[in-house]
């Protein structure tokens, strides 16, 4: 990938992650995520990945923001009403994500140009290595996934109903 596609791009992949974090309404801050992933899925592209790059648009732009949405709307939160609260909190926050930043800046401005320009391993992207990796090394931490997954959702709807029946009662007065 050429540095004139790669720089700009990175850049807002990180603007994009930047608006996930300082967005005020949970709805923007999913979709900013889902622009995120949407650039993940690009350079996975360029990195000759097609299946990486399928997969990324369709369970994680796709799936997983479709059900982070979902918890969203079922929760009807409006905006981050905590955000401004804790002022020293907020500062702290900033100044920690500003020393990561520019500890990732000065990593990568020492990179030497072979890591950079470093071949990846044969078969890097394709169903038979992904299928390999996902089904023996990662499977205890995919299933994992999908059964915290599962656990948010039924926690939303929980909180959901319980949420309706009190509005119910201050409608009805019982």
């Amino acid at each position: 990938m050429s540095p004139y596609v790669f720089y700009p791009m990175a850049t807002l992949a990180v603007i994009f992650a930047m608006a996930v974090v300082l967005a005020k309404s949970p709805v923007r801050s999913a979709l900013a995520l889902v622009g995120v992933m949407s650039l993940l899925a690009v350079f996975f592209a360029f990195l000759q990945a097609h299946l990486l790059a399928a997969l990324q648009i369709i369970v994680y732009a796709g799936a997983v923001m479709v059900l982070f949405l979902f918890v969203i709307t079922l929760l009807n939160l409006e905006s981050d009403r905590g955000i401004g609260e804790k002022p020293k909190v907020t500062v702290m926050g900033f100044a920690a994500g500003l020393v990561v930043a520019g500890g990732l800046a000065m990593a990568m401005s020492h990179a030497s140009p072979v890591a950079i320009g470093a071949h990846l391993p044969e078969g890097f992207g394709t169903t038979v290595v992904l299928a390999r990796q996902m089904f023996s090394r990662y499977l205890v931490a995919f299933e994992l996934t999908s059964l915290l997954l599962l656990v948010a959702v039924v926690g939303a709807v929980v909180l959901a109903k319980r949420t309706a029946a009190e509005n119910t009662e201050e409608v009805t007065g019982h």
